[in-house]
């Protein structure tokens, strides 16, 4: 066993050198004129004096919660590696983000100038870029987890192990708690950068576009470097973190429930060793991606499309040959538990792709809706969001019970359980590919503006929208990707905390006739959507501000419709930064403070209730605004190529309306869902040995 998990480490160092390589190759690439290098500095700058104050205010609750879990710690409640796993989790979370976010920056104006040579050139500078995104996450993801368990197995080999626990029960329960610090810090990066994006976006739009009737990324828009900057720091650091804390959740959840399901060692390291293998497929994948100058957005989409099946195929026969070898022929069936992961995860994202790309009925209705003004286009994109929840629901439904069953759930649940951690290892196994198919579209969108605001060619940008409407769709299809997986991920998670709560000496009966439990099925439910109106809200009042000031310039400088006089666009950026870093600390805090609050009054039984209410609501919520958002994207771009009039009818002004509703949609609240349900969990499984010994029910009892 210990030759195979030997591939962790060093596959995670290939990993990270692979990113390394892309990132020399593309360097090596000329930024463009004079412009372009200003314009794409700018970008960079902003990104990066946002991400140091966002990690200055996450710090200091990094800071609290080390505090807390120490005292815990020597109060016996965790184990004393807990705090420092926990800073790890947050650490490699946040830089997987950072890194993400700087090879974007630089990518961008290269994107753009090689756009200016082929389309083709164009693509594999973004992909590389999104690319390096991708095996970032997942060699620093593999890294850190494979050096905690070497670390722990060789202290608890001769230390004395906690009371009532084995070594690898040891390793496993203190790992798990690995996963909070990367769910507590994603949350501040997808929130914060969200607000931070969508406040730029929102104010860009509506003031530029639909009121003084400028082109999209326009320089003589006060706001279009602050929307530049939040494509960055929202679309690729946030979602950087946010797949990072998935990829190691879903790792540690389902190493836990193997050693519940008495596979011992084996069961620990083979989600590991599959993520391992799933790198190697992921490069090999990498090289399949490739088209020709007069692609459309279909073979563009196909060419995507082709690097991630074969790296999925490649997934499935290690999957056969792993488990044969390493647990045994009567386990085979969990290979087909991975199988049901990878196809899982390709199934929601052609959903995904029918509900919002132009190509397909849904998109083109809601643009048709258009003609009669923003209301219908409103409605229908809500009606088409709610509606593409069904098929998603369906697929993790029968994902769930096939995983269970492969794995041999129905004659040994704990077995089941691990059936459906290991099929979430499996979805996630290729986010090398996957990720960079998704960190790809923010390049292509600031190479179109920064190919606008430079004044090249008009082909030019043509060839960047091509890649930025590509872009639209493989983001959507990321974000469903991203849910699907987060629901997996947090049934893992929820199966995890039952365990732990046994290991403590507790127990847990979900019992649905039990009002503590039905409290906390309400209570669960209900977070997302209380989650969701806080972090729309405060897109609001940040884009609000940004209006407000693009109007102020517009009325006030003399010379900027003109051309003449240089917009203040350190001014729109200073307004969302300042607003993203104060509203996110809200929603953080009620996303920590709930499941102890919850578990200390009602008890156990409770939390368990609302791990599940907040998964099973979180999970439709987040793909209705994620698609909704989406579609009224591609339906604003639908007629922007020359539908229902084209650029400046009415129709094209209901549309802008509608993607600004969207906006807040898919790149605010709906993945910050994704985050919020697994870290409720996180937490659940951190503090269990807490609330079992200090909540008011069993104190009254």
């Amino acid at each position: 066993m210990l030759n195979f998990f030997v591939l962790v480490p060093i596959c995670s160092i290939i990993a990270l050198a692979f990113a390394l390589t892309l990132t020399t190759k593309i360097l090596r690439h000329d930024e463009g004129n004079a412009k372009m290098v200003e314009i794409a500095t700018a970008v960079r700058e902003g990104a990066a004096a946002y991400l140091k104050r966002q990690y200055r205010v996450s710090g200091v609750f990094f800071v609290i919660i080390f505090g807390l879990l120490l005292f815990l710690a020597f109060k016996k409640y965790l184990v004393i590696f807990v705090p420092f796993a926990f800073l790890t989790g947050g650490f490699f979370s946040g830089l997987a983000g950072f890194c993400g976010m700087k090879i974007a920056t630089l990518a961008s104006a290269r994107t753009a100038n090689a756009c200016q040579t082929s389309l083709n050139a164009g693509l594999r500078l973004a992909f590389s870029s999104g690319a390096v995104m991708g095996f970032i996450v997942v060699g620093l993801g593999l890294l850190d987890l494979s050096v905690w368990f070497y670390s722990l197995d060789w202290y608890f080999a001769g230390h004395a192990l906690p009371e009532g626990m084995d070594r690898i029960t040891a390793i496993t329960s203190t790992m798990l708690t690995f996963g909070m610090g990367a769910s507590f810090q994603a949350l501040f990066a997808r929130v914060g950068g969200g607000i931070f994006t969508k406040a730029a976006d929102v104010g860009a739009d509506l003031v530029g576009k639909v009121e003084a009737g400028i082109p999209e990324d326009d320089p003589r828009n006060p706001a279009v470097i602050a929307d530049n900057v939040g494509d960055n720091v929202g679309d690729v650091a946030g979602m950087g973190a946010d797949l990072y804390e998935s990829y190691v959740g879903s790792i540690v959840a389902t190493g836990a429930l193997g050693v519940a399901a008495g596979l011992g060692v084996n069961g620990v390291t083979i989600p590991m060793i599959m993520a391992a293998v799933g790198i190697i497929a992921s490069i090999i994948g990498m090289k399949f991606v490739q088209t020709t100058e007069d692609a459309t957005q279909k073979t563009l989409l196909m060419a995507l499309r082709k690097g991630i099946i074969i790296s999925s195929i490649i997934v499935v026969v290690a999957a056969f040959v792993l488990i044969r070898f390493v647990l045994g022929a009567e386990y085979m069936g969990i290979a087909y538990s991975v199988i049901t992961g990878l196809i899982a995860g390709i199934l929601i994202g052609l959903c995904t792709e029918y509900y919002t790309s132009s190509h397909y009925q849904p998109t083109k209705k809601i643009a048709g809706t258009a003609v009669t003004g923003s209301a219908t286009l409103i409605i229908e994109g809500i009606a088409v969001g709610m509606f593409s929840t069904a098929y998603p629901m369906i697929i993790v439904s029968i994902a769930t019970i096939a995983a269970f069953s492969f794995a041999g759930g129905f004659s040994n649940f704990s077995l089941g359980l691990y059936g459906i951690g290991i099929a979430a290892v499996g979805m996630l196994s290729t986010l090398g590919i996957t990720l960079a198919t998704d960190a790809y579209g923010p390049v292509a969108d600031n190479a179109g503006g920064n190919a606008q605001m430079a004044g090249l060619d008009p082909k030019v940008r043509e060839r960047t929208d091509a890649l930025d409407s590509l872009g639209n769709t493989t983001a959507a299809t990321g974000k469903g990707f991203a849910i699907g997986s987060a629901a997996l991920t947090a049934l893992a998670l929820i199966a995890a905390f039952k365990e732990k709560v046994v290991l403590e000496g507790g127990s847990m009966m979900l019992n649905l006739m039990d009002p503590l439990v039905l409290v906390g099925l309400f209570i669960g439910t209900m977070m997302p959507y209380v989650f969701s109106s806080l972090t729309m809200s405060a897109v609001g009042r940040a884009g609000s501000k940004v209006v407000v000031e693009v109007r102020r310039q517009f009325k006030e400088i003399d010379g900027i419709m003109e051309g003449k006089t240089r917009p203040d666009y350190a001014r729109c950026v200073d307004i969302v930064t300042t607003a993203a870093l104060q509203e996110m600390r809200l929603p953080a805090i009620i996303a920590m403070v709930t499941p102890v609050l919850i578990g200390v009054l009602f008890g156990i039984n409770s939390v368990g209730g609302l791990l599940i209410g907040a998964t099973a609501s979180g999970f439709l919520l987040a793909i209705m605004m994620a698609n909704s958002g989406g579609a009224w994207d591609n339906a604003k771009k639908y007629i922007e190529e020359g539908h229902h009039d084209g650029k400046g009818s009415r129709a094209h002004k209901a549309s802008v309306v509608g993607d600004t509703v969207g906006d807040p949609f898919k790149d605010t609240a709906g993945p910050s869902i994704n985050i919020l349900i697994k870290l409720m969990s996180m937490v659940s499984i951190v503090f269990a040995a807490f609330i079992l010994q200090n909540t008011v029910v069993h104190i009254i009892k």
